[in-house]
Parts: structure tokens; sequence; C-alpha cells
């Protein structure tokens, strides 16, 4: 294992998956991708070198990869990270896929494991943190990714995914949220998911996924992906954003309140914010009060505001309740 940065030579990278490898595989395991599960799975090795290298994979990187399915990524990730930490709820895919790494990339299970780890619970709750160096540099935890608040092994650096478009959006603050170790994130989403989580203030598409996301990091896109890499090809096209940690806006207010105006201001978007948070403030007086007193126009709408002026309006509404009938300055404050 290198030292240093950069991706691991391509020589150093074992054969990814093809289409006939992908298809010959899920034969072998009984899988046929469903829907339900958001299951499609990357069958071009070209898209997979893309999405590693877009994603800036260092040679120290512990990467974590959700819904890895038959292993596409999986190999591309160990050709170029320090370690992989697999997240799969399927157990027929969980239980092939240290196969799948085996046959194709066996150094990475050396160690002390067969780089399926036996501490992780079902929920990966119990999977204890450690940093050993002997550590495999695979290991795989079979749970719920909207469940996992620990991870065996070192803390991950960034997280790598083709995420199941049915749940793309949740996963991936569940996954902020929970590992504030987390530098660097490219995910594959649905192209609609992805220019919503990317969009800037003021946007058409801009809404509760691109002010959250900001919450934690700066959000970009980061390119398209065509139907015809997948297995089975989706109705839709892809899209790859990539996020990059951030410290969340300064405020003394939490994330949860935060997230509550962000949740009360979109959910009647044409409405404008005196009118969209009378019933989370609890009337569109006090509202208005509230706006004032955080420096924004009550006339203005949700998709105008930054991630930073929720913040301030949340911090305005604990202002307001601790002091009711202070009247705001013309400052705002």
């Amino acid at each position: 294992m290198s030292d240093g940065g950069g991706e691991r030579p391509a020589a150093s990278q074992p054969g990814l998956l093809g289409p006939a490898d992908v298809r010959a595989l899920a034969e072998r395991l009984g899988v046929r991708p469903t829907k339900q599960l958001g299951q499609n799975f990357v069958i071009d090795p070209n898209t997979i070198r893309r999405i590693v290298r877009a994603a800036g994979v260092r040679s120290d990187d512990v990467v974590v990869e959700v819904g890895p399915g038959l292993g596409s990524l999986t190999l591309g990730l160990l050709g170029a990270a320090r370690r992989v930490v697999a997240v799969e709820i399927d157990p027929v895919l969980a239980g092939a896929l240290p196969q799948t790494v085996a046959e194709r990339f066996p150094e990475a299970l050396s160690g002390p494991g067969d780089g399926a780890d036996p501490a992780a619970s079902p929920d990966g709750s119990s999977a204890a943190a450690y940093g050993d160096p002997a550590l495999p540099r695979f290991a795989l935890v079979q749970a719920d990714a909207m469940r996992i608040t620990e991870l065996p092994g070192p803390p991950p650096t960034a997280l790598v995914a083709n995420l199941p478009y049915n749940v793309a959006v949740p996963v991936l603050l569940h996954m902020l949220e929970q590992f504030p170790s987390l530098e660097r994130v490219l995910v594959m989403v649905q192209a609609e998911v992805a220019d919503r989580l990317a969009a800037e203030p003021g946007g058409r598409v801009y809404g509760v996924p691109s002010v959250k996301a900001r919450w934690y990091a700066s959000v970009r896109r980061a390119g398209s992906i065509g139907k015809n890499v997948f297995w089975p090809a989706p109705h839709v096209e892809s899209g790859l954003v990539a996020l990059e940690r951030r410290q969340p806006p300064t405020t003394r207010a939490s994330r949860k309140e935060v997230f509550a105006v962000v949740d009360a201001a979109f959910a009647q978007r044409r409405k404008t914010l005196r009118a969209a948070l009378a019933g989370w403030a609890g009337s569109a007086p006090r509202a208005e009060q509230i706006l004032r007193r955080a420096g924004v126009d009550p006339a203005a709408r949700g998709e105008a505001l930054t991630v930073d002026q929720y913040a301030a309006i949340a911090e305005a509404a604990n202002a307001d309740a601790a002091d009711p009938g202070r009247e705001p300055g013309l400052d705002g404050s």
C-alpha cells in the first residue's frame, strides 16, 4: 500500500467486470435486478474508471461504498484506495461480494479476517472502530445504509457510490450526518436528482435537497452518465454529483431546527416566506417578525435563500421565542 496521494497505477488494477461478467455472475447467483431496490448494475469498465477518477480517490483514502451490488465499482475503488468498506442490504449480493473480490483482487482480503467484518451487526451499530494497519483492505457490512451509525476500521474519508435512485437523497444526507470524517463524496444518482442537489439559489429546481446538502458540503455537478452502461438500462439518465465537506453555517440554531425551516419553506414553495412559514412560526405576523429579525425579506420565496439565511431564520426564531415582545431593529437584529 502506498502512503502517498494519487491513484494507484493502472497496472496494479485487476480486471474490472464487463457486461458478460456481470450477467454471468447474476445468473450464477440467481439474481434479477429489482426496481423495488433500485438495482441497476454498471457493466462498463470505462465508466467505473471515470467514476474513480472523478471522485479523486487517493491511495490513503478509506472509502465507503453504499449499494455495491455485484461489485463493479468495488473493484475499481480497490484499485485506488487504501481500504473499501461496502454496505449492502441484499443478503444474496452481500454473500457473493467477498467471493467476487477474492477472484479479482485476492490481496484485498489478506490480513486477520476474510474481508467480511464479523463484529458488524445487521444495522452496523456494533462494528468496532479500530485502526490496525494489518486490516484487510476490503470489509463488508450487511446493513441498511439508513441505519448505519458506525463502520468497521478507520473512519471513512470518502463516499463513492452508485446510490439506489429511490433512496439516494436520504442515504446521502444520513451518511454525511453520521460520518463527519467524510471529506469528499461522489455519488451517481438520477439526473433530475443530481440537478436538484447541485442547483444554486434562485434556480428552478433549487429545493430541499439543494439546501440540506449545503449544510454539510459544497456541491457541484461532476458529469452525466448514459443509460447503456447499466444492466438493466434505466428509464432515466444519470448524473454524478461531487461534494466537498465544509463547516456548517455559523449559528446557534441546531441542524434539526434549520432543517425544519427549510422543510416548511419548500412545503409551499410558490408562497412568500411570510405565508409559507406561518404554520411553522405559529402565525404569518410572527413569521414576518422572525424573518425581519433574520434580515430576510418576508416577500421572498424559499428558492431564493442560501443555507446560511435559513440558519439565520432558525436562530432568529430562537431569539424571538426568548424575547417575543422585542421589536427588530433596522438592521434586522
